[in-house]
């Protein structure tokens, strides 16, 4: 993937680096009650000692072609993040994926989500998979829009504090002629 990446009406995709952390971090701390309430990551104090021991983290994962780490801009501000994991000896790749409550709404996440989708195509993945909270329909929404099919429900997979909640696995295959079951619309 070219980075930046145009995601249209002033959005795009961005590396996040170790010249994105303190912008990230500003950000993160103003939607941090938004993101506690379904992000295991956030419930610890965010300190920027934390958000630069993350990017250190996640620019390895980059290097060694495990993760592309991406921020959500509108303009040249950072709006959310965007990322997929990759797991090339399994061929599958995970997005992950957030949004100021300001740019929800907008189809931005949706535009991340297919340009990340694409960029698992290039790399040879045979599948993509979303892990969200049950309860927590928006992100739902966004894989139900790009396609995924929801593949079943993990049981107290995702510990949110002080509780634990049950995780929707969505999938979507890439690769043709994968079986069966084709992510398709049932007739």
């Amino acid at each position: 993937m070219r980075l930046p990446h145009d995601l249209g009406d002033g959005y795009g995709l961005a590396l996040r680096d170790g010249s994105t952390v303190e912008v990230m971090h500003d950000l993160t701390l103003n939607e941090l009650s938004r993101l506690r309430a379904w992000e295991p990551w956030a419930a610890p104090e965010q300190t920027l000692v934390s958000a630069e021991a993350y990017a250190s983290f996640a620019i390895a994962l980059y290097e060694q072609g495990t993760s592309l780490p991406l921020m959500i801009t509108y303009g040249d501000e950072p709006v959310g993040s965007a990322s997929l994991r990759l797991d090339r000896y399994a061929g599958i790749g995970e997005l992950g994926f957030w949004i100021a409550a300001a740019h929800e709404r907008q189809g931005v996440v949706t535009r991340a989500c297919e340009a990340l989708i694409d960029e698992a195509r290039a790399e040879g993945l045979a599948r993509v998979e979303i892990r969200t909270a049950v309860l927590n329909t928006r992100s739902r929404a966004v894989a139900e829009r790009l396609g995924f099919m929801h593949e079943g429900t993990l049981r107290s997979a995702l510990a949110l504090s002080p509780e634990r909640a049950d995780v929707a696995l969505y999938g979507m295959v890439l690769t043709a002629g994968h079986g069966a079951e084709q992510d398709a619309p049932a007739a």
